[in-house]
């Protein structure tokens, strides 16, 4: 188990591609065969940091909308 783990650890794709790769997925601009070329070579430890990455985004953004949507009522 612990082999399988560090072979998918050793996969091709650096961090900056796996970004590229995640956001042509969210957006759908990527092509179907293209989509599987990056799946069979994504780290799932880039997609894990991508992951907290984009959460914490997601969330620092939201709270700006809603102070900048509370300040312009006050």
């Amino acid at each position: 188990m612990t082999q399988d783990l560090k072979e998918s650890a050793q996969r091709k794709l650096n961090f900056f591609q796996t970004l590229v790769a995640i956001a042509c997925a969210m957006f759908g601009v990527r092509k179907g065969a293209g989509s599987q070329n990056d799946v069979a070579r994504l780290n799932p430890v880039h997609l894990v940091v991508a992951g907290l990455l984009a959460g914490l985004i997601f969330v620092v953004g939201l709270v700006m909308i809603v102070r900048l949507a509370v300040s312009s009522l006050s």
